[in-house]
């Protein structure tokens, strides 16, 4: 680059505004400011969810389908070590379709989080060089996730299909119900744990562990039943219900899994499924909320950080 050429940068960079990062605004007005600012950028977020899809795929013969290998995994594992082996198969009907309920909710939020907890640090570059709402990337995140869930959903009613237990009832108003629940919270916890994950680093090991625990502290590969005949709906099952990623799954399983709503089983599902989701999404809002409150004060320092 000449010399001339490197002055007329220069001079350009020189007459660009400066534009303050991080909480600039009021805790409500501020919300305001940050989604006008996140709905100005749209466009640069739609290409970030289309090169973080397109670079999932990269070079691969089969594409998009690897997005199936994981949670069809995890399905014949389950299938036959637990329904299999351990024989939780003859207590559950349609038990292959019941595992493949939750695995792909849970999949969805799993990704999110995920997902979401690193994509700071994994645009470092972008977030140094130029300025832009950096919500953004834990959305990025989002929109990913959305992508793959729709596969998977898509397989999961296919499934369903061929297993002759298509979801026709009203129960299947559930799963709308159920899916913005874990959207909420997902991106909830994206943006918080994002922001945090900056300063410290340990956080996304951390993540990794308590998703494990959440794993096994959700009816995904056993049902609900099993939880209310050992506590009887004591308290212990209602600190249980407590965890909105229970209630999503077992709002997806009451809609998608069809054999378990037959009278034989429909007294085991937690009373008031659906006012408490409805209850859980309000709180998630809150949650959302507070946490692109916390991400907006700490992203100021997030290009000396990284």
């Amino acid at each position: 680059m000449t010399g001339s050429a490197a002055d007329q940068r220069a001079l350009k960079i020189s007459e660009e505004p400066l534009r303050p990062v991080g909480q600039q605004y009021g805790f409500v007005t501020g919300t305001v400011e940050s989604i006008k600012d996140i709905w100005a950028h749209r466009e640069l977020m739609g290409l970030l969810v289309r090169r973080e899809i397109k670079a999932r795929y990269k070079d691969s013969s089969l594409g998009f389908l690897w997005s199936l290998v994981r949670p069809l995994t995890q399905l014949l594992i389950y299938y036959f070590a637990i329904g299999q082996i351990m024989g939780l198969a003859r207590n559950i009907p349609s038990f292959a379709i019941f595992v493949f309920v939750g695995l792909t909710i849970w999949g969805l939020f799993t990704e999110i989080v995920s997902s979401g907890t690193t994509s700071i640090i994994n645009n470092s570059g972008l977030v140094k060089k130029i300025y832009l709402p950096r919500e953004i990337f834990p959305l990025g995140s989002v929109g990913g996730a959305l992508f793959n869930f729709a596969i998977q959903f898509g397989i999961l009613l296919l499934a369903t299909l061929v297993a002759r237990q298509f979801p026709l009832t009203t129960n299947v108003l559930y799963a709308p119900l159920a899916f913005l629940t874990i959207l909420i919270f997902g991106t909830a916890l994206g943006i918080f744990l994002s922001s945090v994950n900056v300063y410290l680093r340990d956080v996304q090991h951390l993540v990794e562990v308590a998703l494990i625990v959440l794993f096994w502290a959700s009816p995904i590969v056993y049902s609900f039943s099993f939880v209310h005949d050992k506590l009887n709906g004591n308290l212990l099952e209602q600190i249980y219900l407590l965890n909105p990623i229970t209630l999503a799954v077992l709002g997806m399983q009451k809609a998608l899994w069809v054999a378990g709503t037959t009278e034989s089983t429909t007294a085991n599902w937690p009373p008031d499924l659906g006012v408490r989701l409805l209850i859980v999404m309000a709180i998630g809002l809150v949650l959302l909320w507070l946490s692109q409150r916390v991400f907006s004060r700490l992203q100021g320092n997030f290009a000396q950080e990284l």
